[in-house]
């Protein structure tokens, strides 16, 4: 028996386009788009790219800052049952063409100043036909056969819209996954998946939003910030772009203020930078409803600070790229700044998403009872498809019909989750096991601290050790030091717990999308001398 068909992800946005026409949909800087003028421009685009030859099921690379032709790029995939292949555009090209030869892109859309990174994709890509540039094509890359956005869409304004109709397993998305070690790996995104996704998010995140709603996005559209732009399309919400890649807290308060933006998706990071800059206190952002935060787990201290500036908006939601976040949830009615309130919840990221199931699962796929620790796994209709073109780490990801997450936690009795750690952030210390993110929090209560990361290293006594990175903060007198640190620590943190070692650094490596990465952080200790290598015995 054939399996239904299911709605074409595109849909949300013709459907909003017929609904608001003239309501704005995008926001850059001094342009702005409406949903009807977008919906037309993906209709162009997408004729556009066909008569380059790309056809359903192909690959669409896309190597953009934020704008209008990323947008656009997404959703002219998904109408045409292609594959929407974004990147991070702060990698290098090298990385960039691996994630082009490992999709099979067939065509790349990249903006002028990457000319070398398209260049590289065109080298190490057999399957790749075309690079269509956003603005100018670069000077002394491409071919001369490549053509520019805004070429393909005036020589295709006015197409008819011609929508591919997709089964539940139709791919839509690639996206790729950081990864702790080797190359990323490509989830599949399926437009069933997606269809939940959204509904779910919209119903767990930001309920209530209408098309009077704004967001903002202050990260990357390639990943989850791309995600919670479904969500604002679907209701017909406008987003507001920054105007540059770079993040400035003054602009992205003014922007709130200016546009009464009632919703963002960031990371904890990035809030902590944006309560602890003046402008927040300088601009009026009552209109702000949701934040919400995700990719980490955010630190007690961050987590007042920021209630106290922005009153009960903060929404968390724990999850990967493989379930497009949906794990948990803690509403905004589920936070509290006040440690004595039984509300607080606090270290909790949780209950599980509407329509999915969270288990603690032991090595041998047995659950766990209530308050012990083990791996975090999840089922329900948000899981991916696999990863593309890795059946071996697929087969590893979904064992025993749960997606495994890697992290390591515990459930309460209410079934809310609570997160130990990484299972390789865990080190192991005189026999015992150590999680880094306990001592974590409580160093970040210490005022002269900014930033820290503790992770275990190799020690011929202990097997290994913890060392803590710090990053102080700017103004304390006097400045922290080891001492004052290990002081703090004293009568709170059992002693195997205690970092054997500080380091202070300006800043702690990020990812490009506000996380701090603990593989970068180890490899600068590497590289520093800081830490010394694994010797072989």
């Amino acid at each position: 028996m054939n399996a239904a068909q299911v709605c074409n992800l595109a849909q949300l946005l013709s459907q909003t386009a017929r609904l608001f026409p003239d309501r704005p949909g995008l926001i850059h800087g001094d342009e702005t788009w409406t949903w009807a003028e977008l919906d037309r421009r993906v209709d162009a685009l997408a004729a556009g790219l066909k008569a380059l030859g790309v056809r359903r099921g192909d690959g669409i690379l896309v190597q953009s800052r934020n704008g209008v032709a990323m947008f656009e790029s997404a959703w002219a995939a998904f109408r045409m049952g292609c594959i929407w292949v974004p990147t991070n555009f702060r990698l290098t090209p090298p990385e960039i063409a691996y994630m082009g030869a490992s999709s099979g892109a067939k065509v790349m859309l990249a903006e002028g100043l990457f000319g070398a990174h398209a260049d590289a994709v065109r080298a190490a890509s057999p399957a790749l036909s075309h690079v269509v540039w956003i603005g100018e094509k670069p000077d002394g890359h491409g071919l001369p056969g490549d053509t520019t956005h805004a070429a393909l869409l005036a020589a295709h304004a006015g197409a008819a819209p011609d929508e591919a109709v997709v089964g539940p397993d139709d791919p839509l998305w690639f996206f790729y996954t950081s990864g702790t070690t080797g190359h990323p790996k490509a989830g599949i995104l399926t437009h069933g998946q997606m269809g939940f996704v959204v509904t779910n998010h919209l119903a767990d995140l930001i309920p209530g939003t209408t098309e009077a709603d704004r967001s903002i996005a202050v990260a990357p559209l390639s990943h989850g910030a791309g995600v919670h732009l479904l969500l604002n399309v679907a209701r017909g919400a406008a987003t507001v772009l920054l105007p540059g890649e770079r993040l400035d807290p003054a602009v992205v308060w003014a922007l709130i203020e200016r546009h009464r933006v009632s919703n963002l998706f960031t990371v904890p990071t990035i809030v902590k930078q944006l309560v602890e800059h003046p402008a927040v206190d300088q601009h009026d952002h009552s209109s702000l409803r949701h934040l919400i935060y995700a990719g980490a787990p955010m630190y007690r201290a961050d987590q007042r600070l920021a209630l106290r500036k922005l009153g009960p908006v903060l929404v968390q939601y724990f999850g990967l790229g493989e379930v497009t976040g949906c794990i948990s949830v803690l509403p905004a009615h589920l936070h509290s700044a006040d440690d004595a309130d039984a509300n607080a919840n606090i270290g909790s990221c949780g209950r599980p998403r509407t329509g999915m199931e969270v288990a603690i699962l032991d090595a041998d796929l047995k659950p766990l009872p209530t308050g012990e620790v083990g791996e975090i796994c999840v089922r329900g209709p948000a899981v991916f498809a696999g990863y593309h073109g890795n059946p071996e780490a697929t087969a590893k990801a979904l064992r025993g019909g749960w997606f495994h997450t890697g992290d390591l936690g515990r459930l309460d009795a209410r079934g809310l989750l609570y997160i130990t750690g990484r299972e390789s952030d865990m080190y192991i210390s005189g026999g015992s096991n150590v999680y880094p993110r306990e001592c974590e929090e409580l160093l970040l209560t210490h005022p002269g601290v900014a930033e820290v990361a503790v992770l275990g290293v190799p020690d011929r006594h202990w097997g290994e050790v913890g060392v803590a990175v710090v990053v102080r903060r700017a103004g304390h007198a006097p400045a922290v030091d080891a001492d004052g640190l290990l002081a703090h620590l004293d009568g709170r943190l059992a002693r195997y717990r205690w970092p054997r070692q500080f380091v202070f650094w300006d800043a702690l490596p990020k990812s490009g999308y506000g996380k701090i990465t603990k593989k970068d952080v180890r490899a600068e200790l590497l590289r520093r001398g800081d830490i010394q290598p694994v010797q072989a015995d």
